[in-house]
């Protein structure tokens, strides 16, 4: 039988597969004139028609308990948190690429570090090597984060690097201040990714019905990112769909991301923690840029391979420290399972 671990891994993998898949379909309909607020709106009314079918099925037979007012603050919470994500997110890929999303995406084991840590999920104890490991890698991953925003550097492949040849630095200049103004508004959407899994996991470890949490979650997402909308988009032909690109991304988006990668997250979560599901996001960047040169063209650049080799040692630091830590309890639960059997009586009366 396959453990949980491993369902969990499997699951996690393959909805980063789906979430860098949207990514590069984000940045192609972009190339079209599609609004990112736009498309946070239609994806998440749709991902809602869904949800609701969806969860009525699963409940037939056993219905959920009732959610406490404490918890539909907290949700309402989750749906602030989720509405700028988004509207970062896409808005930042628009600037940049999706290879600079997932590369921005690995500051997010780092950041949710930090706030478990605040927020008593996650514990630290200075006396111990693993927690030494811990604070280093989060220092290097931020680092790594900085490189590749701030250091764009020269491009190894693609057209890029011929036409820099040809052209001069002229082609570089022009997108370095978008490349910046994209690395931040990915940061930015990464510090407050990483709220959201502190928050997610707060609420389902008191509520543990991820399919509710995910449906009820995503009306008030749709309310707030129509009110940014509106307010981004003067425009009233921003509102119509212009090419199947940006219909399959709307499509796609609504179904596997917005439905079904909340609700392996939440579930993810619940069976793991906040700082194990953020462990995953560097995988993106690894198929991020397989994704980026194969359908997009994208070059490689410099910065982007000084700033990955970075996250990485950052991120197999942290990740050792996480296996130290499992190693530890999994001891002490020996060594306080062989004291009690040891000092049980031999013979009952």
């Amino acid at each position: 039988m396959v453990g949980v671990g491993v369902s969990v891994s499997a699951a996690m993998v393959a909805t980063l597969f789906l979430e860098v898949g949207l990514n590069t379909l984000i940045k192609a309909a972009n190339t079209n004139g599609m609004s990112n607020f736009v498309f946070i709106v239609y994806s998440n009314f749709l991902a809602l028609f869904f949800l609701i079918p969806s969860t009525f099925l699963y409940h037939r037979k056993r219905a959920p308990p009732p959610i406490p007012s404490s918890i539909l603050w907290r949700i309402f919470l989750l749906c602030c948190l989720s509405t700028a994500v988004q509207t970062l997110t896409y808005t930042g890929i628009a600037y940049s690429s999706p290879t600079l999303n997932s590369a921005m995406s690995d500051l997010v084991p780092a950041f949710t570090f930090i706030f478990a840590i605040i927020s008593r999920m996650e514990n630290l104890n200075l006396k111990l090597r693993s927690s030494h490991a811990k604070i280093i890698g989060t220092v290097i991953s931020i680092a790594g984060a900085l490189i590749i925003t701030l250091y764009k550097g020269m491009p190894l492949t693609g057209s890029s690097m011929r036409n820099l040849v040809l052209g001069g630095s002229e082609a570089y200049l022009s997108v370095q201040l978008d490349w910046i103004i994209g690395g931040f508004l990915l940061a930015t959407s990464s510090l407050c990714l990483s709220v959201l899994f502190i928050v997610q996991t707060w609420i389902i470890k008191d509520y543990p019905e991820e399919l509710v949490v995910t449906t009820i979650c995503c009306s008030p997402v749709v309310i707030l990112s129509t009110i940014v909308a509106l307010f981004a988009e003067a425009n009233p032909r921003a509102w119509i769909l212009k090419s199947n690109k940006e219909l399959i991304a709307v499509f796609y988006s609504a179904i596997f991301v917005v439905s079904m990668r909340s609700v392996v997250y939440t579930w993810a979560m619940r069976k793991k923690g906040p700082v194990y599901v953020a462990m995953f996001s560097p995988l993106g960047m690894v198929i991020a840029i397989g994704m980026g040169v194969i359908f997009l063209g994208e070059s490689l650049y410099l910065g982007s391979m000084i700033g990955a080799a970075t996250i990485g040692i950052g991120f197999y630091a942290v990740m050792w420290a996480q296996a130290q830590d499992e190693k530890l309890v999994n001891e002490k639960n020996e060594n306080h399972d062989f004291v009690t059997s040891s000092s049980a009586p031999l013979l009952s009366t």
